[in-house]
């Protein structure tokens, strides 16, 4: 493109223009900060469903000002003829192309998501082994809280090839996932009983939701596992080791013993453990 034709593709900019522009820009970034600090403050006020669907509006908010911001700026600026608007695509996308390509990427993904919705502000989610709350969806990255109070960054580029685990999608139910290992001489339905009656009974448990004890035998004894939602996604640890602590109470009050597992199943079951503990 020579400099002529590359110079039609403006206006002719007065200081107005400017002006204008800049109030735009300055308006558009004070309203995405008040939506960024005012909604989730909002949410952290309410509970369940109510509390995910105002957080699910932020990241939509947002997008929302920047595409209105971008239509209000491009015909200050711009004489927007056909001829004009097909050479200024084609010269963004080369310059993109080239220079930005993976993190034009992961804003892309991020508007793929913010429809798609894989997450949103307050689903528990685990990506390539990092688990943890999401507490804010920008344009580029998922910003999620592990439980050790670790902020992890995490493009959005990993929605195009990663597999995304979320363990309760938008919802306020999440299920946890407790094990027991027991010697195999023991009468399971009692366990099973005694396992329910500990879940029934926890503080943090909710009883819309169903109770599950699961037995499976194993070579060196017996795998019980209680399936069963928290009030809120938030207490699964709380929940989870209330239910451990009072579990093993519950059990050492029976005629069983704790199964001793070898080294190297040890292992393998640790893994599997902390996979199906979180969903």
């Amino acid at each position: 493109m020579d400099a002529k034709r590359f110079l039609k593709l403006f206006r002719d900019i007065s200081s107005e223009d400017v002006i204008e522009a800049s109030i735009v820009v300055v308006g558009a970034l004070l309203i995405i900060w008040l939506i960024q600090k005012t909604l989730p403050w909002v949410a952290s006020r309410l509970h369940s469903h109510r509390r995910l669907w105002v957080l699910a509006l932020v990241p939509t908010l947002r997008l929302v000002v920047i595409v209105a911001t971008i239509s209000w700026l491009v015909p200050l600026f711009f004489e927007l003829t056909v001829q004009n608007t097909i050479a200024i695509l084609s010269v963004t996308g080369l310059a993109i192309g080239f220079a930005l390509k993976d993190y034009v990427s992961s804003i892309i993904a991020g508007i793929v998501a913010a429809y798609e919705v894989p997450y949103r502000p307050g689903d528990w989610i685990e990506v390539e082994g990092q688990y943890g709350e999401v507490k804010r969806i920008g344009m580029r990255v998922v910003e999620i809280v592990t439980p050790n109070d670790t902020v992890i960054f995490i493009p959005h580029l990993k929605l195009w090839d990663g597999l995304i685990h979320n363990a309760n999608n938008g919802g306020a139910s999440l299920m946890c996932v407790v094990s027991f290992y027991l010697a195999p001489d023991h009468d399971a339905s009692v366990v099973c009983e005694a396992l329910e009656e500990v879940a029934l009974s926890s503080a943090y448990l909710k009883l819309t939701k169903p109770v599950v004890v699961l037995a499976q035998e194993q070579p060196w004894g017996t795998h019980y596992r209680i399936k069963a939602y928290p009030l809120d996604p938030r207490q699964q640890f709380q929940f989870m080791s209330d239910l451990t602590v009072r579990g093993k109470d519950s059990l050492r009050k029976l005629p069983v013993s704790f199964a001793r597992i070898p080294p190297e199943q040890a292992m393998d079951l640790s893994t599997k453990s902390e996979s199906s503990a979180r969903f």
